[in-house]
């Protein structure tokens, strides 16, 4: 019987070869493989993550550097164009020609993947990079990258243009005594949706690679803005000096952290443990410097370490009292930080978010039960307060699980029964289902009428919510509202007790007012989420919702506008009805002519409004008109000097005949510099070298040609009967959105009781219309930082916070 012939499926969704053979295989050669899946190699190309992962990625190999005691310095710069500059003061890339290769050393690790010097142990004993394909990632995902290394008594440079090399490495100069590596590379936009780095982001990790690598000086240097932002980071104390940093806003049990420093079987271990009065824990673990969220092997051996001796202490001194103690108790109150050095480390991914290494556990273990137990006999008072917490801690356990229990008894947490408060809704699917949790019954009431019962629950929480900051479990429980939110959840409470599967929303949604008592009662709850339930956050579940902040009325008609953006878009329209500008050349501009104008206006006022308070925003706007910002103009000092004058003379223009008598002028090295005297008082104005070359001035100057255009002379703004003059485009804007203000009533919305339940529908529950943020944790140990300052017990620190935020702080009384 002979088999009928296969006939090719057709996809129609999915393209696939009829005949897959070994013509359908596909090897992405060099860098190719990186660029078609930039996120195996990098992370996340969308939300930043993978951006400020190319940073590290070449900061690494400067650390390693330090690492193998050939580097004392790393500095990072952000320059004003968005590239990044990372320069070490090592050994520098070896520049002599690769056998294998044919072409110089550098080049072969800028362009290929698994080319290194960290596969054997003969250049680095232990390293961050381990599978060679960091910096060069950094290559293939950078539309333009310049390498310079001074090495053998030369300056060598080589440029690379997505990936591949513009010309083979070569000598540009001496080297003049000076040694090191320096990479400067701009992110492709191509690969990356956002290519603006955050400070902070880059602060967070570069801090504790001082901490980790003591005696390292790290430099953080900003300059894309007229004002250079720079932080320099070196410490001398190593992990102790981490430990310290982490609780610093704290009240530390004992004067000062145990230390571990060690090494065993080629695998070094460096520990600090400090106890303080809180509830928490917050342990950070390092291998090779790289931060491990998940833990691993190591965490493993610590906590067993940790556990065991604490426990063999409890009882040699006989506080034991009945109660057996876990290792959560011996942790509760507990900062520590767990850097090792491991030759040659295994990860559960790229992301080295888990070290998997079996050896690491037994040599941490040893390490730790050691010193651990030879820590307790020297220092018995310290120990004894230590091992004091510790059985408050099991006490407090202890009583919380007869409350729970209690509960349970009662049916409160029982998952059948649900709170009285609750209007819960038809839809039995988490996945499906929301809970907005509202403060108090006014709002909850209409929540609970304006909500869409199919799959939109409400959860009222009425009086203050208890501040999880500073209150012990089993205290915790008591509470009222604290027992109806996890009896909504479902999840139950505790380590022992709670299970994410058990979650019955999968949306869970604050909707508190836009007022003072809003925000706080918004806060406490983040608090508990933070402490109790960090899995909710973590599994994306937790949001806040935005709901508007104005309410606009013109006649009979209201609107809701749920923030300053959208209360521009709505003057800007409301203020271009009948509007026309009449430039000075005669030309009348209108409609979507206008409007485009108008977007621009918004623009430049917003960068201008962002430059730093010495600068006069008025100067710098006829100076972007002027387009004097361009280094095409300031590159010749005859031609600045003229557009010195022309600025001056147009700042006239904009003044009262007794306040004109501008002068201007340009000074190669300085930047411009203008002054005038009033009444016997002199003006001053500058535009410095650090604003001429900073991205402020660069995004300006996209817009000269658009500004010389509408702005050569004052146009003539007409609305109505109305005509305003008009001098720049800050000037446009505000006479615009300030026609838009014309007839209107402008409320500032604060309470969701105010809105009637359609209302509520239209602008905060409604699926299409409404805005969410979503709840995430960036860095751990910031946003414990950060909670432990803002609810904690200590004043001091919350206060300093509130005066640095207060410039910022969009705070309504």
């Amino acid at each position: 019987m002979t088999e009928p012939a296969r006939q090719p499926i057709a996809d129609t969704e999915h393209s696939i070869p009829i005949e897959y053979g070994a013509e359908s295989i596909r090897v992405l050669k060099g860098l190719d493989a990186v660029r078609k899946r930039p996120g195996m190699y990098i992370g996340d190309t969308d939300d930043g993550s993978g951006l400020h992962h190319m940073v590290y990625e070449v900061v690494d190999n400067a650390i390693d550097e330090a690492l193998a005691g050939h580097a004392t310095s790393v500095e990072v710069v952000l320059n004003a164009d968005g590239s990044v500059t990372v320069r070490d003061d090592g050994r520098g890339i070896p520049v002599d020609i690769h056998k294998g290769e044919g072409i110089s050393a550098a080049e072969v690790i800028m362009t290929q993947l698994h080319a290194g010097g960290k596969f054997d142990q003969n250049s680095y004993k232990v390293s961050g990079g381990l599978h060679g394909v960091g910096v060069s990632v950094v290559n293939a995902l950078s539309s333009k990258l310049q390498l310079r290394v001074w090495r053998d008594g030369k300056e060598h440079f080589v440029e690379f243009a997505h990936g591949d090399a513009v010309a083979p490495l070569k000598v540009v100069g001496e080297a003049n005594g000076k040694r090191g590596t320096e990479v400067t590379f701009l992110a492709s936009t191509g690969t990356f949706t956002n290519v603006e780095y955050d400070f902070a982001t880059l602060e967070h990790r570069l801090r504790e690679l001082a901490f980790l690598n003591s005696g390292v000086n790290i430099v953080l240097s900003d300059k894309r803005h007229a004002v250079e932002k720079r932080e320099e980071m070196r410490y001398n104390g190593g992990v102790e000096e981490f430990v310290k940093y982490l609780d610093r806003n704290k009240k530390p049990i004992v004067p000062s952290p145990i230390m571990i420093n060690a090494d065993m079987n080629g695998i070094g271990i460096e520990a600090a443990l400090w106890w303080n009065d809180s509830y928490h824990e917050n342990v950070l673990c390092f291998t090779n410097n790289i931060p491990q969220r998940d833990g691993g092997t190591h965490l493993a051996g610590f906590r067993g370490a940790l556990t065991r001796q604490v426990n063999g202490y409890a009882d040699a001194i006989a506080k034991r009292e009945k109660i057996a103690l876990t290792g959560d108790d011996c942790r509760e109150g507990l900062t520590a930080v767990l850097s090792v050095k491991v030759p040659d480390p295994k990860f559960s991914s790229q992301t080295k978010d888990k070290l998997v290494s079996s050896e690491v556990r037994p040599v941490v273990e040893n390490v730790l039960n050691e010193a651990l137990a030879a820590w307790f006999e020297e220092h018995p008072a310290e120990a004894k307060v230590i091992v004091g917490k510790v059985v408050e801690a099991a006490a407090a356990r202890e009583a919380a699980r007869k409350a729970r229990e209690l509960t349970r008894r009662k049916g409160a947490l029982d998952v059948a029964s649900l709170p009285g408060k609750l209007a819960n809704c038809q839809e039995r699917d988490p996945a499906k289902a929301e809970l907005f949790i509202v403060e108090g019954d006014s709002a909850g009431g209409s929540a609970k009428m304006g909500r869409n019962r199919e799959f939109q629950a409400v959860l009222p929480l009425r009086g203050k919510i208890l501040n999880v900051e500073r209150a012990r479990f089993d205290k915790m429980l008591s509470s009222e509202q604290i027992g109806t939110l996890i009896a909504a959840l479902g999840t139950g409470i505790g380590r022992d007790d709670f299970d994410l599967s058990k979650l019955r929303y999968h949306k869970i949604i604050l909707m508190t007012d836009a007022d003072v008592d809003g925000s706080h009662i918004r806060t406490l709850l983040l608090t508990f989420f933070f402490r109790q339930m960090p899995s909710v956050i973590e599994g994306g579940y937790l949001y806040i919702a935005q709901p508007p902040l104005y309410k606009v009325a013109r006649g009979k008609s209201e609107q809701y506008l749920k923030d300053e953006r959208a209360l521009e878009d709505y003057l800007i329209e409301t203020g271009l009805a009948d509007c026309v500008f009449k430039l000075a050349t005669g030309e009348d501009r209108s409609g979507r002519d206008l409007q485009a104008l108008v977007e621009d206006a918004r623009v430049i006022r917003g960068t201008l409004h962002n430059l730093h308070s010495r600068y006069n925003r008025k100067v710098i706007e006829q100076a972007a008109i002027a387009g004097v910002l361009s280094p095409k103009i300031t590159g010749d000092v005859a031609t600045a000097n003229a557009a010195a004058g022309y600025i001056a003379r147009r700042l006239d223009a904009l003044a009262d005949e007794v306040e004109r008598g501008w002068i201007g002028r340009f000074t190669e090295g300085e930047g411009f510099f203008f002054e005038r005297t009033v009444r016997g008082v002199k003006d001053v104005a500058i535009i410095d070298d650090a604003l001429l070359g900073s991205a402020d001035a660069r995004k300006l100057d996209e817009y000269a040609a658009k500004l010389q255009e509408a702005y050569p002379r004052p146009g003539l703004l007409r609305r109505k009967d109305t005509e305003t003059t008009i001098h720049g485009p800050v000037g446009l804007f505000e006479a615009v959105t300030g026609a838009g203000r014309e007839g209107i009533k402008l409320q500032r919305y604060k309470g969701l009781g105010e809105m009637n339940p359609g209302q509520l529908w239209e602008t905060t529950l409604d699926t299409n219309e409404r805005s969410l943020l979503q709840v995430k944790i960036k860095e751990v140990d910031e946003a414990d930082d950060i909670f432990t300052k803002l609810m904690g017990d200590v004043v001091e620190p919350r206060r300093e916070f509130i005066q640095d935020n207060s410039l910022t702080a969009n705070v309504d009384v």
